[in-house]
């Protein structure tokens, strides 16, 4: 697995900021870039599961490991989902179980850093390295405007 790194420096403060990560709202318009109708069902609180689901009940599930807010979230990916269910690990889920996504916000004087850490496979990597890229300027022109 590798770790990508992408920053976007951001002229809001970090409470818009993490409301236009993690509002349902604006959180399906900035992971568009990622699949077309993206969501997640959790209650947000640490130590709970996260599911990131697309409109077809597919995608995976998760643990937030961390969660400080404003701040810092961290997500463990542990499996995928399929028709809204969690399934048993395979042999293609066993590579990548475990690798985590993380997301820290870095006050800079009068611009807060979005930092954004995620483990990919290899067959991934330019997918998400096209994709984020694209994320992360939504999340910009959002908590700007």
């Amino acid at each position: 697995m590798e770790k990508l790194v992408f920053n976007i420096d951001i002229k809001a403060s970090k409470e818009e900021i993490w409301k236009v990560l993690w509002d349902d709202e604006t959180y399906r318009k900035w992971t568009s870039s990622f699949c077309g109708e993206s969501y997640v069902q959790t209650s947000w609180n640490e130590g709970d599961k996260i599911y990131f689901l697309g409109e077809g009940g597919e995608g995976m599930n998760s643990i937030i490991e961390t969660k400080i807010p404003n701040e810092y979230m961290a997500f463990k990916h542990m499996g995928e989902i399929k028709d809204f269910k969690e399934v048993p690990p395979n042999e293609e889920t066993l590579k990548w179980v475990g690798a985590m996504e993380t997301y820290k916000l870095i006050q800079k004087g009068d611009l807060v850093d979005l930092h954004v850490e995620v483990d990919v496979i290899d067959k991934h990597i330019d997918f998400f390295k096209e994709a984020f890229p694209k994320g992360m300027e939504t999340i910009k022109e959002l908590s700007e405007n």
